[in-house]
C-alpha cells in the first residue's frame, strides 16, 4: 500500500482529522448547531435527511464516506444517526466534538418529543391523528428507498464488486422482509461473510 494510503488509514483509525479537500465543521457550536437543525428536519426518514444535509449541502462527507460510516453506526447499538453524529465529532474534535454533536441531535427533539407525547395522550385515538401517522410512515419509506437509489452509485466502486454487493443487498432483504429473521442474525451472518470477502480481496 502506498504510503500516503497508509497516513490516510492511520489517521481515519485514530479519529484524527482527515486531510480532504471538502469543507469541515469549523467548531463545536458549529457541530452543535448544525446537528440540532438536522434533527429537527428528521421527521420519518432520517436518513434521507442525513445523506442530504451531510454529503450534498455540508459536503463534510463524500458519498463512499456516508456509505462506510453509515455501516459502522448501523452495527452498533443504539440509533444509527446518533451513532453517525458521534463518529463525526470525535473524528473532527475528540470526546468534546462527540458531546456536542450528541447534545445537538438530542437536546431539542427531545423537548419536542415530550411535548407531542403528551399530545398523542389526549388526541392519539383520533381517527384524523391515526390517519396521519399511517401517511408518514409511507412517506417515511419513499424517503428511505430514494435515499437507496441515490446512493446505489457507489456500488459501482466498492471492493467487493457491483454485482457481489447486489448480491449481499437481494440475500439481506430477504432474510428480514420476506423471512422475518432478526437483525442480529443477519448482521452478524452476512455481515462477518462481506467483512471476510473484502479481507480477501484487499489482502497481500
Amino acid at each position: 500500500m502506498p504510503a500516503v494510503s497508509r497516513a490516510s488509514s492511520h489517521n481515519h483509525t485514530m479519529n484524527f482529522p482527515p486531510e480532504q479537500d471538502h469543507p469541515q465543521p469549523q467548531s463545536l457550536t458549529d457541530l452543535f448547531v448544525s446537528f440540532t437543525l438536522l434533527a429537527l428536519q428528521g421527521f420519518g426518514g432520517v436518513l434521507a435527511i442525513v445523506q442530504r444535509e451531510l454529503v450534498e449541502k455540508k459536503r463534510w462527507m463524500t458519498r463512499e464516506e456516508f456509505i462506510e460510516d453509515w455501516a459502522v453506526a448501523q452495527i452498533m447499538p443504539g440509533p444509527n444517526v446518533v451513532n453517525l453524529s458521534m463518529m463525526i465529532g470525535t473524528r473532527y474534535f475528540g470526546l468534546k466534538g462527540a458531546m456536542a454533536a450528541l447534545a445537538g441531535m438530542l437536546t431539542v427533539p427531545l423537548v419536542i418529543v415530550l411535548l407531542l407525547a403528551l399530545l398523542y395522550a389526549r388526541f392519539g385515538a383520533h381517527a384524523g391523528v391515526a390517519g396521519a401517522l399511517r401517511g408518514m410512515g409511507a412517506v417515511a419509506a419513499g424517503l428511505i428507498a430514494a435515499t437507496g437509489l441515490k446512493l446505489f452509485g457507489t456500488l459501482k466502486s466498492n471492493v467487493l464488486g457491483l454485482r457481489l454487493c447486489i448480491g449481499l443487498g437481494v440475500l439481506c432483504f430477504v432474510t428480514i422482509a420476506l423471512l422475518h429473521w432478526p437483525l442480529a442474525y443477519v448482521l452478524l451472518g452476512l455481515g462477518s461473510v462481506a467483512c471476510m470477502l473484502a479481507f480477501r480481496k484487499l489482502g497481500p
